[in-house]
């Protein structure tokens, strides 16, 4: 399969499985990754996910690829009639505007490229391999960076590097990139799939629908007034202190024991 989906403990694993053509995402894989996206938005089962692309057998670490992004080739016979540039939520997609409130982890194991990146700026907690490098060259080709690519890296980034990024289109390095605060950390390349499952497993010892609540918030925070977001988060706060894990939690700290989540 182009995209490998897995669930255990409460962790959906997400794997772009194309190493032969370097990870790049056709049309098919894009679907495929869609309906992956929306079920780790609707499984109550599921309380983050990971993603990550499959390794390149014959490359070394320093050539391997998270993913090349779109493959334009493909992408090029796949023409839409005009009528579908107003169907905006069709197989939408992390990086396209489908809001995914769960915590969601990069493993980062390669070159990072193009829709790739734009995956990368989606994500909320990001480990990178010390060889990785990111790229959102699209303006060499005569294109732009979509899926988010000229809205977030200007958000994610100091404004004079996000115009080396997109104007430029220079790469940045895995140093260059954990400075800016692009990524959490940089690790052995070997050891990435390891610790971000570590932090995903991290994650899911926290309270579920908190952590839903707080990224909302705070992605919401960038295009609302502070006013409103605080009334928001007023609201958001009531709402938790109904649930049963809003209950248990103060419950567990009077006890002095370990809370026990249940995501509801």
């Amino acid at each position: 399969m182009p995209i490998d989906f897995d669930v255990q403990e409460h962790i959906a694993k997400i794997t772009i499985n194309r190493p032969e053509a370097l990870n790049a995402m056709s049309p098919d894989m894009y679907k495929a990754l869609s309906e992956s996206w929306v079920e780790v938005r609707d499984n109550p089962d599921i309380w983050v996910a990971v993603v990550t692309g499959a390794p390149q057998p014959n490359r070394p670490p320093e050539r391997q690829i998270f993913t090349a992004g779109a493959d334009l080739k493909a992408m090029g016979t796949n023409q839409l009639e005009p009528w579908q540039f107003w169907q905006t939520q069709r197989d939408q997609i992390l990086n396209r505007g489908l809001e995914v409130w769960k915590p969601v982890v990069a493993a980062v194991n390669g070159l990072c490229l193009a829709g790739g990146m734009t995956l990368l700026l989606a994500t909320d907690i990001r480990i990178a391999s010390e060889h990785t490098m990111f790229d959102l060259s699209e303006v060499k080709r005569g294109i732009l960076p979509g899926n988010g690519g000229t809205q977030r890296t200007i958000r994610q980034l100091p404004y004079p590097i996000a115009m080396e990024v997109l104007l430029l289109g220079r790469r940045l390095s895995a140093e260059r990139a954990l400075h800016f605060g692009l990524i959490n950390e940089v690790v052995p390349h070997d050891m990435v799939m390891d610790v971000a499952m570590e932090r995903a497993a991290e994650l899911t010892t926290m309270a579920p629908l908190a952590q839903r609540a707080i990224k909302e918030l705070s992605v919401r925070a960038q295009y609302i007034s502070l006013q409103d977001g605080l009334r928001l988060e007023e609201s958001m706060q009531m709402r938790l202190r109904q649930t049963e894990d809003g209950q248990e939690g103060p419950k567990a700290f009077a006890e002095k024991r370990p809370a026990q989540w249940k995501g509801r």
